[in-house]
């Protein structure tokens, strides 16, 4: 059995062991899970390129010890230049996935973590700033080893990445493709998290690191603009929820896709599967999922302009007992429907007091747009790509709109008094890996660590590839892997603990006040615990 790591101080799990120590540290200095899990973010940006950074979005679900969930959208929207005519006037008949044109919504990020350590603050005293970004500081200016995830991407995508603004320059010194173990420094990305330590994190927004981004972005070529910096703000919302035996479930509202991942597991409630991995639990997650995203596909996306609200499928529990009801138990229905991609960090703290968090944080695509800004060091994402340029349709574009969102951080309050964070990377996979970590944990009462380790699979794309085929790690049962074609899915077999699959973790608190943690092995992270 695979062991799962046990402390009661303190715990945080990331997939970088640097940003998890980080977190650990500010926890051992006396922060807060929120100081903590800001900590880890603001390290992962710097020693995680590939995958996070300040110049893209966030959302936050904190679960209090007095039993409020509370959640923050950190999205950015798109530019007041943004719009059809804008792209048509260069030629274009869709947003382009990299370069400048890429970079169209405000990164969101720093907002997020400013609102949260508001909350922290009117708790308990706070950490200095300075002190909860101090690693990110040392490996943005001392420099950090370049994982081997980031140079096999950096190899993969250079062709597409390799003339966009800045990012040669930075991930390619002296024109040299990155190996593991050389040591990237991002001396401009220091100085701006510098100031924002010195002026404070609105300063990203409304100061003078505010300028210096416009400027850069001006410079490249991108739409936004400092009024655009100006006029964003992170918003608290209430946590969509839904009810299964045993517990209550978390996630985020629209723009994310949470609705889906609650979807999936409400839905899954109703089914009949005696144990986990088996041909009945495979078939009907799949299923339920595919339910989940036709639902998410129609009605989801920015909830200024959506017409049904997310939390009333959740609550109607007539409809998710038709929608289980319509799930053919021994046949596949037809795929595939539209899919979406993604990239992302996801990251879990629980402190001494109880004060759980999930916090994800993207770029969107690896790198995101590829453009690292000339002034501030600063990657930023490519979110508003997944626009489309009819401004009537499905996530159309407008100056101003938020775009559809992958991320959607999970918790979970169990009947018996444990508490649960748990989320992942991977676009169309984040919904899917939940229901796995999840229910084979809840459900079927594996442990933590085994049951991220265990095999997964993935109906869709991921990391802008285009096969939306029901992928599934080749560790499988044989046998229910023949089932599942009998039963008509698409199945294509890929290497065991493929990156294709996601970086996920989890972390439970017990009553006792036990805590246990769990980190991906296709991750480069660790638990953090003390």
């Amino acid at each position: 059995m695979l062991n799962t790591p046990r402390s009661c101080r303190g715990m945080v799990t990331s997939p970088h062991h640097l940003a998890s120590q980080a977190g650990l540290d500010v926890l051992k200095a006396g922060g807060t899970a929120i100081e903590a899990a800001v900590a880890t973010a603001a390290a992962l940006a710097v020693v995680y390129p590939h995958m996070t950074g300040i110049g893209g979005d966030a959302f936050w679900l904190t679960m209090w010890p007095d039993g409020r969930v509370e959640t923050i959208d950190a999205c950015g929207a798109a530019a007041q230049k943004a719009d059809p005519a804008f792209y048509h006037a260069a030629g274009l008949d869709t947003i382009p996935w990299r370069g400048p044109l890429a970079a169209n919504t405000v990164a969101g990020t720093v907002s997020g973590w400013d609102m949260a350590l508001s909350w922290s603050h009117a708790m308990t005293s706070a950490l200095p700033l300075g002190r909860v970004l101090r690693d990110a500081l040392y490996y943005a200016e001392q420099g950090v080893p370049v994982t081997d995830s980031a140079a096999n991407l950096t190899r993969a995508k250079f062709d597409e990445l390799k003339d966009v603004p800045g990012f040669r320059d930075l991930f390619t010194p002296g024109g040299r493709l990155p190996q593991p173990g050389d040591i990237l420094h991002n001396p401009r990305l220091a100085k701006t998290l510098r100031q924002l330590a010195d002026e404070g994190l609105s300063s990203f927004y409304r100061g003078n690191v505010a300028r210096e981004i416009a400027a850069d972005l001006n410079d490249v070529g991108s739409p936004l603009a400092l009024a655009d910096l100006q006029g964003h703000r992170a918003t608290h919302q209430p946590a969509l929820h839904a009810r299964i035996h045993g517990a209550d479930l978390y996630n985020l509202a629209p723009p994310t896709q949470g609705v889906a991942s609650l979807l999936i597991l409400a839905l899954f409630d109703r089914l009949k599967a005696a144990k986990a991995d088996d041909f009945d639990y495979l078939h009907g997650l799949v299923e339920a999922t595919k339910q989940a995203f036709r639902y998410r596909d129609t009605h989801v996306g920015d909830p200024a302009y959506m017409t049904v609200q997310a939390q009333d499928i959740l609550d109607d529990r007539k409809a998710l007992d038709r929608m289980a009801a319509s799930i053919d138990p021994d046949r596949a229905a037809p795929w595939p429907w539209q899919s979406q991609a993604g990239d992302t960090v996801w990251l879990g703290v629980i402190d001494s007091d109880g004060l759980a968090v999930s916090m994800i944080q993207s770029l969107y695509f690896e790198y995101g747009s590829g453009v690292v800004l000339p002034r501030t060091g600063i990657v930023w994402q490519n979110r508003g790509t997944s626009f489309g340029l009819d401004p009537q349709g499905w996530n159309g574009l407008r100056p101003g709109r938020k775009p559809f969102h992958t991320l959607n951080p999970a918790g979970a309050r169990f009947d018996d008094g444990r508490t649960m964070v748990y989320g992942t990377m991977g676009g169309e996979g984040q919904p899917q890996t939940q229901s796995a970590i999840f229910t084979r944990y809840a459900r079927y009462g594996m442990e933590l660590q085994e049951a991220v380790t265990a095999p997964r699979w993935l109906l869709g794309r991921t990391w802008g590839e285009s096969s939306v085929s029901l992928k599934y790690e080749d560790r499988f049962d044989p046998e229910v892997i023949a089932r599942m074609q009998a039963a008509g899915h698409q199945m294509e077999r890929v290497e065991p603990f493929s990156s294709t699959m996601g970086h996920a973790g989890a972390l439970v608190r017990h009553g006792s006040g036990l805590l246990e943690g769990a980190t991906d092995p296709r991750s480069d992270g660790c638990v953090a615990a003390w």
